[in-house]
């Protein structure tokens, strides 16, 4: 049995049981946190009566989703409507398989890695099955049967489909920059200082705007304000889950807090190092005990939270933007951005000088020319259609005049 828990599988197992527990819990008390970072946003409390500063609302909420009536419309599609909320939930959580969590662990003389599986497609598998949730959204949307969820799920087709290509885009920089697509390895290939040790070599020094990309796009494919236009209340109703109620409901939200925890570790693994913290005995690569596996994994954890917050924090900070500016900031902003910054990472490669500050200097050169090139076009940004007529002001001031006189 001991030799079991000290081999490469039973690690792994005996991780994943951990790593979905306590993810199950997280995904819980992140509405407790996005809730708390709203009252601070907006100058409140947020919850506080349930348990000492509101920690048992989580319980509360999950309690109240299982007790409620459980109501399925009689026009739905009922084996897709029942099935579209767990597909998005189980997705959300089979991609923590191939996060590096703690680096290597020395462990009765065999050296493990603290990791659910260690893929040589590691990023190709969380990106394929990432993008399996939007199946989700559109198979509950379809299933609803209600013309508000069908339009919601036809934006968030759309959205996906737009905001993949340059999330993709902007991984495959990183890639082409360290050669590799196991995570575990991306992790390693950042260890290294700049400068006698004064800078981490962490890819976010070389690839800032991949970044700035990558976070952005992140919160598209999670439908985060300001890209909820799949669910926009003012205009759908609820979107995709009009139709929805008690725990089915609760599950779509579950599924979109687990993705943000997944982007977030993917995040910290591709620009900010994974588990390595410089100046940290703890966590470098060569700290193989258990100490450090745990220091690097509060590490870990600590960056995912810091990217969370972030993405809580635009939520409460940003409106809403409009359905064509969502496509025109996909189509003429972002995938431009990120095939210019695709073009300079093949450049550096071929060059030899991909892991330089020639990277760094040529973001802020391809900035410049998407600066330039922004200010340089005189079209008007505008929701309204080019082929209809001139709207003559005087003629909407009068009508608006007699209707209010009558």
């Amino acid at each position: 049995m001991l030799e079991f828990f000290t081999s490469q599988f039973g690690v792994s197992v005996t991780l994943s049981v951990l790593v979905l527990s306590v993810l199950m819990g997280a995904v819980s008390y992140c509405i407790y946190f996005e809730r708390k970072i709203a009252g601070w946003a907006q100058d409140r409390l947020g919850p506080n009566r349930v348990g000492p500063f509101g920690l048992f609302q989580p319980v509360a909420d999950g309690g109240k989703f299982l007790f409620k009536e459980d109501i399925i419309p009689g026009h739905v599609d009922k084996p897709l409507f029942i099935f579209a909320p767990m597909l998005m939930f189980l997705v959300a959580f089979i991609s923590f398989a191939a996060i590096p969590w703690g680096g290597t662990w020395l462990l009765e003389g065999k050296e493990v890695q603290v990791q659910v599986a260690n893929p040589d497609i590691g990023l190709l598998y969380i990106l394929g099955v990432c993008g399996i949730g939007v199946y989700g959204v559109v198979l509950g949307a379809w299933a609803s049967n209600n013309k508000y969820s069908f339009f919601g799920g036809l934006r968030s087709a759309a959205q996906m489909i737009s905001y993949e290509i340059p999330l993709g885009v902007s991984i495959l920089v990183i890639v082409a920059t360290v050669g590799e697509v196991r995570l575990e390895e991306i992790t390693l290939s950042q260890t290294g200082y700049w400068f006698g040790g004064a800078i981490p070599q962490w890819n976010i020094f070389l690839h800032p705007v991949a970044f700035v990309i990558l976070f952005v796009t992140a919160l598209a494919e999670a439908n985060r304000t300001p890209f909820d236009l799949v669910e926009a209340e003012q205009e759908l109703v609820g979107g995709f889950h009009t139709e929805y109620n008690a725990m089915k409901f609760g599950l779509f939200f579950l599924g979109e807090y687990a993705f943000m925890i997944t982007s977030s570790a993917m995040i910290a693994v591709l620009f900010f190092g994974g588990w390595h913290l410089p100046w940290l005995p703890w966590a470098q690569p060569e700290a193989t005990g258990l100490v450090a596996v745990l220091v690097k994994i509060g590490v870990m954890c600590a960056k995912v939270t810091f990217s969370l917050f972030l993405m809580m924090w635009l939520r409460w900070t940003l409106p809403r933007f409009r359905f064509d500016q969502l496509m025109r900031l996909a189509w003429k902003g972002l995938i431009p951005l990120t095939l210019g910054l695709f073009v300079l990472a093949i450049t550096l490669l071929h060059l030899g000088l991909e892991r330089t500050w020639w990277a760094l200097l040529g973001n802020v050169v391809v900035v410049i020319i998407a600066v330039v090139c922004s200010a340089g076009s005189k079209r008007k940004i505008s929701g309204r259609q080019r082929n209809l007529p001139a709207i003559d002001a005087s003629a909407t001031r009068m009508a608006k005049a007699t209707e209010a006189s009558t």
